[in-house]
């Protein structure tokens, strides 16, 4: 397990909001008397786009190969004084082609399991995407894990082989000499030739394009299994150590086979990547999405140039997790409110959303300066691994953009539910996906209980323990696999879901009662006072019930600028405490927060910013 101590959301810098246009724009001027009658006869219900029904990934690859190949595929820097490197579909598909011809007849790794570690890059995307289409099972892994814990996964997959980039390149050598069972060292963007086990990925690729100059086609011909294990993603263990998750290809293609009946996306889309590709949300949707749709991909070069790099790609779609989309709607709103236009902007959010209504869409017109700080084309975000606002959610459709929001697991690879973009319902976790089915197991009063997810995307089991397989995955009276997910939720009367907590979360008192952290964690995100928290039941010595503790990380620039400089540590308390005082009026009594800590350092994280409270509750605060 590892603290992410550098792995902050950056300052993002938003120049001044100036909107002196606004008063030109002649739709503005609504007669709201015509526009309520018009809107009384535009209400019309939208049926889903026509889906795809792929079997696997290397179905998929072969058809963009042909229909797309002179489209462009990525935009990546590979260095940063330079421009975006833009790179076609038919450059893409012949380097796998050329990378899994050589790593089957050259390096015979055929069936052989492989790590691939690194940030997202060309590179990484090439590996994975020969792995899929028939070198062997690949096995991504998290490229922020100490050293120790790399060798474990490596260990623990019986990998013979490692892909892995440059940046990795010190950490691999520390524990070359502890892995005599790997075969090959093999590191992105190195033209070195092999020598002993290391070899430059440059080089198995212009192997393989010789073997394919030669006649060699095998690649191509290897069939695959949709049904046969393929990828093996060791979890993020937000509540336990990780587990083994074994995906074959059919769950990964039905991932493709979710989405496209309720997002339209294609060929001239374009989406951000800035999550990392070894979690499935990133290198299902992220990747293997755009890649069946003929869509282009822009890189990210890090969290650090997630605003320069908007602004270069011109992106049309972002995949987020919710602290990074709540981190720049303050941001942006921050500058409103500098700017002095806080009221102006409210004033056209309602005054657009009124003229949408009944069709009359203005917002990318009202909103430029906002549009072109992200880029000027972004039309969708899509939110998920945790809940967010709905406040925020709210704002990001009301200045014209598509919040969407997305639910699933490792082990749905990842997606279970999703909100249509005709339909996006601020606040769910969105519906049961064409492949998925949903139901609530024990429902109490209120119609929450566990969810329960049968799917297409459903994993083939835990990686060598089937004990904790079967304790997840049973079969109903049809022979139909249901997942025991873990997440509290509700279905609305339209099937959409609604999540309220986790199963493992839950602090349950002496009557009975059950107390989401989750829920009470929301409120207090909304104090400006708090940048982070978590709430959680303490045992107390003497006491039966446990003591209901919000441990929360000060927005120390926030409370300076509300408060004044130079404060004491007992007087930052205080005022945090008078903030949560304010939520525990809104809380039932015995939800209500007991004790307040207060934490110096950050919270033990995933790589997708999720707390693993399980390492923060068995560790002393400080």
């Amino acid at each position: 397990m590892r603290i992410l101590k550098d792995f902050k959301i950056p300052d993002f810098k938003f120049p001044k909001i100036k909107m002196k246009d606004v008063e030109e724009i002649d739709e503005v001027k609504v007669d709201y008397e015509q526009l309520k009658k018009t809107q009384e006869n535009t209400k019309t219900k939208h049926k889903e786009y026509a889906g795809t029904h792929y079997e696997t990934v290397k179905e998929i690859f072969l058809r963009s190969r042909e229909k797309f190949a002179n489209e462009v595929f990525m935009l990546q820097k590979f260095n940063p004084k330079e421009a975006f490197t833009q790179i076609t579909y038919q450059e893409f598909t012949d380097d796998v082609i050329a990378l899994g011809t050589a790593l089957t007849n050259k390096y015979h790794l055929k069936d052989e399991r492989i790590v691939i570690i690194g940030e997202n890059t060309y590179h990484w995307y090439v590996s994975y995407m020969a792995m899929l289409c028939g070198v062997g099972i690949a096995v991504p892994v998290d490229k922020e894990l100490p050293a120790n814990e790399i060798e474990n996964v490596i260990h623990r997959a019986k990998a013979t082989a490692i892909i892995y980039s440059t940046k990795k390149k010190d950490i691999i050598k520390k524990i070359q000499d502890n892995l005599p069972e790997i075969k090959y060292f093999i590191q992105m963007n190195s033209d070195a030739p092999l020598e002993g086990r290391e070899v430059g990925f440059n080089t198995i690729v212009n192997e393989g394009k010789e073997l394919i100059k030669n006649g060699d086609d095998s690649f191509l011909k290897i069939e695959i299994d949709p049904l046969e294990f393929k990828v093996l993603i060791f979890t993020s263990g937000t509540t336990s150590n990780a587990k083994g998750v074994m995906l074959c290809n059919k769950n990964l293609a039905s991932n493709i086979n979710a989405v496209t009946p309720y997002v339209y996306i294609n060929e001239k889309d374009r989406l951000f990547s800035v999550l990392p590709l070894h979690h499935t949300y990133e290198s299902s949707i992220g990747f293997l999405l755009p890649f069946a749709l003929g869509a282009s991909i822009a890189v990210c070069q890090g969290l650090k140039y997630i605003v320069p790099d908007l602004q270069e790609t011109h992106p049309t779609a972002m995949l987020a997790v919710p602290l990074l989309v709540e981190n720049l709607y303050k941001k942006i709103n921050a500058t409103i409110v500098k700017s002095g236009k806080a009221g102006l902007v409210n004033s056209m959010i309602h005054v657009t959303n009124a003229l949408k209504s009944v069709g009359v869409d203005i917002k990318k017109k009202v909103f430029k300066e906002i549009y072109d700080n992200l880029g000027g084309n972004l039309r969708i975000v899509v939110s998920a691994a945790a809940p967010i606002d709905a406040k925020i959610g709210k704002w990001v459709q009301d200045i014209g953009i598509s919040f969407l929001q997305g639910y699933g697991l490792t082990e749905t690879a990842p997606i279970a539910a999703l909100t249509p973009d005709y339909d996006p319902r601020v606040g769910s976790a969105g519906k049961a996906v064409v492949c998925a089915e949903l139901k609530i197991d024990k429902p109490n009063e209120n119609g929450e209980g566990e969810v329960l997810i049968k799917s297409d995307t459903l994993m083939l089991g835990y990686y060598e323990d089937e004990e904790a397989t079967k304790d997840v995955i049973f079969q109903d009276e049809n022979g139909d696999r249901w997942f025991h997910s873990g997440d509290i939720g509700y279905l609305d009367a339209d099937g959409f879901l609604y999540i309220t907590g986790r199963c493992k979360n839950v602090i349950v008192t002496q009557n009975g009662k059950n107390i989401y952290p989750e829920e009470i964690e929301l409120m207090l995100g909304k104090i400006p006072e708090i940048a982070e928290c978590m709430v959680y039941g303490k045992p107390e010595e003497g006491e039966k019930e446990l003591i209901i503790t919000a441990r929360v990380i000060p927005n120390y620039e926030e409370i300076e600028e509300r408060h004044g400089k130079n404060l004491t540590e007992e007087q930052i308390r205080d005022i945090i405490w008078e903030e949560i005082k304010k939520v525990n009026h809104e809380l039932t009594s015995y939800k209500a927060i007991k004790k307040l800590e207060i934490k110096k350092d950050e919270f033990v994280k995933t790589t997708t910013m999720k707390i693993k409270r399980y390492v923060e509750i068995n560790k002393p605060n400080n």
